[in-house]
């Protein structure tokens, strides 16, 4: 069993300027002109063609991946490459994807769900322009907490739910997190991290649907040591982009991640979301 981290020799002051600094980056990576806050609609491709309100082309899915046929004059970046005429961007691996740029932003497009996905993203979108930062909660050193890290013999596949109806995700977990808080113990599933040295971890609590969004919220832990042992920052406690917009296709958290207790800590609901529609071709915006 392992215990949270009380210690009254942390200095607050410096804890805090810690926190504000990596919660700074982490709205500046929000709010780029071509990141989630930037995107318009959401549009699940098929063999039939659709067109794009906020970008140029006729796009399918074909069967070797995504199609683009550009219109005579009109063109597309991927990478250093122009794009012309008809493109074929090949097979897209499951949660992968690749960015072009047009004129005023740039579609992601992506695979999600055995589909081919499109999302415009526009530094002009009005969400965007009127985005002023998420509500948190305090840094407080209390929600910093001491757990250890227990592997399964072999990785397991847990099937999630997702922000969007009918959608499932499928991870490999390597194993779960054990701590506790207020002399009760708990155990989180993790997913792998964006690096090597991290561990993700999806999870709600009881103040999920009050202060909280209510769907999930995520934190990435540091990689345990040879013991197995890391600390869970609570404090970092962040949204994934479905708490924003109906745009997104973010996994929820398994099961057994959801805390009855109220986690008291990290990023609360954010003050406005884009909502959609559903149409014959994807997802469009209301506002």
């Amino acid at each position: 069993m392992t215990t949270a981290i009380v210690n009254d020799t942390v200095d607050r002051a410096e804890f805090a300027r810690d926190w504000e600094d990596w919660h700074r980056a982490h709205e500046e990576r929000r709010a780029d002109p071509h990141g989630f806050l930037a995107v318009t609609g959401l549009y699940w491709l098929g063999e039939e063609p659709i067109e794009l309100p906020d970008a140029s082309g006729s796009w399918r899915t074909g069967t070797d991946g995504p199609v683009v046929e550009l219109p005579e004059g009109a063109s597309l970046t991927l990478k250093d490459a122009v794009l012309s005429g008809t493109h074929e961007f090949g097979p897209l691996a499951e949660r992968s994807g690749v960015t072009v740029g047009f004129d005023a932003g740039v579609v992601e497009i992506a695979r999600r769900g055995g589909r081919d996905i499109l999302r415009p993203r526009r530094g002009d979108h009005a969400y965007l322009a009127s985005y002023t930062g998420t509500p948190s909660y305090q840094p407080d050193p209390r929600w910093r907490v001491a757990a250890k890290f227990v592997a399964y013999p072999r990785p397991r596949s847990v099937e999630v739910g997702a922000a969007v109806d009918g959608l499932s995700h499928v991870y490999e977990s390597p194993g779960y997190l054990e701590f506790s808080l207020d002399g009760e113990t708990y155990q989180l599933t993790v997913f792998p991290g964006h690096t090597d040295d991290a561990v993700l971890v999806l999870f709600t609590d009881a103040t999920s649907g009050v202060t909280t969004y209510a769907a999930n919220r995520s934190v990435l832990v540091d990689a345990p040591d040879a013991e197995g042992n890391t600390v869970i920052d609570f404090n970092r406690a962040s949204n994934l982009p479905c708490a924003y917009t109906d745009f997104a296709t973010c996994p929820l958290p398994p099961q057994e991640n959801r805390l009855p207790v109220g986690i008291e800590a990290g990023e609360k609901t954010p003050v406005a979301r884009v909502e959609g529609v559903a149409t014959e071709i994807g997802i469009v915006a209301k506002h």
